[in-house]
């Protein structure tokens, strides 16, 4: 039983190597899928917290520390939802995926999880890394874009993660130290990634 966090470079492979994961784990693929629960949790639309993923401030640093900010926890004893800001939103990612992790057995794609479970016993944090003209390629071929539409989407997403850990007050998501493993897909392909990251998972 365990939870495996993926952080990767947009095209790296991460989405693809998750689901490929979680399927032949038996485990639970947590993605975008994750803007619903909060929703539902604050009982707003995800389309509000798409926006607010977008704006998350810099709270995030202090809220790994103490894990759930005590505003969070008065507003669920009082009741108190239809309202969703950076501060709550951020207190709901951390809520659920704390609970998701303490059930073991799911495959956790970004949102910071690797800082938030940063010291849970039973995660495994993969970061997988790859050239920029091996990405482009990749995402070209797996979302049957442009050469010009890719380098877009590309240049776009790695500049939006940039943002957003800096918006979180975390720089050193690249960083080997935080990770149990960092997988250049320059020289492996998604099947060995994959068989490399079962074996740290039986050791």
């Amino acid at each position: 039983m365990a939870v495996i966090t993926i952080s990767r470079q947009y095209g790296a492979g991460g989405k693809t190597l998750g689901k490929m994961l979680a399927k032949e784990l038996g485990y639970t693929f947590v993605d975008s899928n994750i803007i619903k629960m909060i929703a539902k949790e604050a009982n707003v639309s995800p389309e509000w917290v798409r926006t607010v993923e977008k704006d998350a401030g810099t709270r995030f640093s202090k809220i790994i520390t103490s894990m759930i900010a005590k505003h969070l926890v008065d507003q669920v004893l009082k009741g108190e939802k239809g309202y969703i800001d950076d501060k709550i939103y951020l207190d709901y990612l951390v809520l659920i995926i704390s609970k998701i992790a303490d059930e073991n057995n799911a495959v956790i794609l970004g949102r910071g999880s690797q800082y938030i479970l940063d010291d849970h016993p039973d995660a495994f944090h993969i970061f997988l890394i790859r050239e920029l003209e091996n990405r482009v390629k990749f995402i070209k071929e797996n979302y049957n874009l442009t050469d010009q539409q890719t380098r877009q989407v590309v240049n776009n997403e790695d500049k939006r993660r940039l943002n957003y850990f800096s918006r979180l007050g975390k720089k050193d998501f690249d960083n080997p130290s935080l990770y149990h493993m960092v997988l250049n897909m320059n020289y492996i392909d998604i099947n060995k990634a994959f068989q490399l990251i079962c074996t740290l998972l039986k050791d």
